[in-house]
């Protein structure tokens, strides 16, 4: 199995280095000292298991395992932690095991023998809905990967199997339906139609131009928006309540 371990303290990654020299079959492929290096990692050499420390600087371990639900192929991620108060958001987060520091060797056996299940079935696997909103949006580029603030995000768009992310600094396309979009991020993004969601402080004015047609013009957008027709009532109320 390939692993990566991600701990922002080197004392506690060579521990773990040195614990996983008796499993044989388990290569470490690279290590990251916080969450967003992990994520970059992951990308690069998409481990099959991830031992994953939560208190990181920046992106913290919580909010890495919440994206590397998304990946496909997703890897086994094994929290190892010096806190116990992570136990139940960790869960949340899709870990499969939560290992208390110092890591016993004993403990260690039994979260890559739960990794190993979790991989042989891993075929059969959905990639899962994050239960909390992330901070983040990752877009996997050929073997790595950008980190897209959601605060920075003006509008996201679908285009066949890809959604566009219209954010502060350009644009990338990410593998995510808008649907689970929306559904993880209601309170700030709003449908504007069927392939569109803008964020609400983005939304400056609908406008009806010749045709009936309306529009929405957006605080940072460069044109206009088609806005449906289903769509105009909910629209104008959220402009209201702005």
């Amino acid at each position: 199995m390939k692993l990566v371990i991600a701990d922002d303290e080197p004392l506690a990654r060579e521990r773990l280095r040195s614990l996983l020299t008796e499993h044989a079959g388990v290569v470490v492929v690279a290590e990251a000292a916080n969450g967003a290096e992990a994520l970059h990692v992951c990308a690069e050499f998409s481990p099959d298991v991830v031992l994953l420390d939560i208190a990181m600087p920046g992106v913290d371990g919580l909010e890495a395992a919440r994206h590397l639900a998304t990946f496909e192929p997703r890897p086994a991620v094994v929290f190892c932690t010096a806190y116990d108060a992570h136990a139940l958001s960790a869960f949340e987060a899709a870990a499969i095991d939560y290992l208390m520091k110092p890591v016993r060797p004993e403990r260690l056996a039994v979260a890559l023998e739960r990794a190993r299940t979790f991989v042989a079935g891993r075929g059969n696997a959905q990639p899962l809905k994050p239960a909390r909103a992330r901070t983040l949006l990752c877009a996997r580029l050929r073997g790595s990967l950008r980190l897209i603030a959601v605060e920075d995000i003006h509008y996201l768009q679908a285009e066949e199997k890809y959604v566009v992310v219209h954010h502060a600094r350009g644009e990338d396309l990410i593998e995510e339906s808008l649907k689970s979009l929306e559904e993880e991020f209601s309170t700030r993004f709003i449908r504007i139609h069927r392939n569109c969601l803008v964020a609400r402080q983005q939304l400056v004015e609908l406008r009806r131009v010749p045709g009936g047609q309306v529009q929405a013009v957006l605080r940072d957008g460069k044109q206009p928006l088609e806005v449906s027709r289903r769509c105009v009532t909910s629209l104008k109320q959220q402009l209201q309540a702005l």
